[in-house]
Formats: structure tokens, sequence, C-alpha cells
């Protein structure tokens, strides 16, 4: 008999889709299934929250959404911060300090190839979103404004059936 709880390195054909937006996506990929799902809860229910709002408020929120940092940006934010300030350390202290951006380019390297570094889990779980989980929300809420000719969104709306549309 085999143990149902070991991972199977063969594909489960029954398994349902990843979604599209999560294919190419390293940082979700790396990430806990369950902080994902609260992040996507969270989107589903800004969009819910504001599917009946008027075109100001869509714009103010999509305004809002324009400017909220993603992952990466907070991420190279704060290596370069973090690499500024150990090579100040080296001239006017010590020369070991050299040894914090020699560990932060490492980090970036690491994130760079394999979309995690040991911040991310740290960002996700506080709810840093990727860009992609930004865009995501931000299409829906264009969607539902009435921005696309051929999409009439202001029909009695799920938020959980328009991400579905967008993510096809």
């Amino acid at each position: 008999m085999q143990n149902k709880t070991m991972l199977s390195t063969t594909p489960d054909h029954n398994a349902p889709a990843e979604p599209l937006y999560t294919r190419h996506d390293r940082v979700r990929q790396h990430t806990n299934p369950t902080v994902n799902s609260c992040i996507d809860q969270e989107t589903a229910d800004s969009i819910r929250l504001y599917s009946n709002a008027d075109k100001d408020i869509f714009a103010r929120r999509i305004e809002k959404l324009d400017r909220e940092w993603d992952i990466e940006r907070i991420l190279e934010i704060n290596a370069s911060s973090i690499v500024l300030f150990g090579v100040l350390m080296a001239v006017f202290v010590n020369a070991w300090w050299l040894l914090l951006p020699l560990v932060v380019a490492g980090f970036l390297l690491f994130h760079g190839i394999q979309g995690w570094c040991p911040p991310v889990p740290f960002l996700r779980r506080w709810g840093v979103r990727t860009r992609k989980e930004i865009e995501r929300e931000r299409y829906a809420l264009k969607l539902l404004r009435g921005d696309f000719d051929s999409f009439h969104s202001r029909e009695a709306v799920d938020s959980s059936a328009l991400l579905q549309i967008l993510d096809e």
C-alpha cells in the first residue's frame, strides 16, 4: 500500500488547472498556498467591495493600485538600502561590513534565478503582492467600471466569476 502523504513526482491529471496568471509567476509558485489564497481572497473582497461604487471611487482605487509597490520593487529598494549601508559602514567603520552587501547580492541573485529569497515569505505573509496580482485586481475593476466595451459588467457580478474570466 502506498503512503498517501508522500508527494508524487508524476503530474496529477485530475488536479484543477493552475490559473493562467500564476503559471509564470515564480514568487507565487514559491509562496505557501495558504498565503496565496489569503491574498487572492483579499483581492476578491476588494473587487466585491467596489462592484457597486461610482466611477470616482473606481478611479481613486485604480490610482491607488497604480501606486502600490509590488514585491519586486520592495526587494530592490530594501536590497539597495542594505548594500549602501554595508558599503558605507565598511568605508567608515570596518571592512568586515562588506560581508553584508555580499550576502544581499547573493539573495538577489538567488531571487533572480529561483523567484525566492529569505525576505519573500515574510513580505508575502504581510500581504505584499506581485505585479501580476495587482494588475489582476486593476483589470477586474476596469471591467466593472465599463472600460471595455464588449463586456457588460454592471449586471450582478460575482467577483469570483470576474476573476475567472480574467484568468482565462
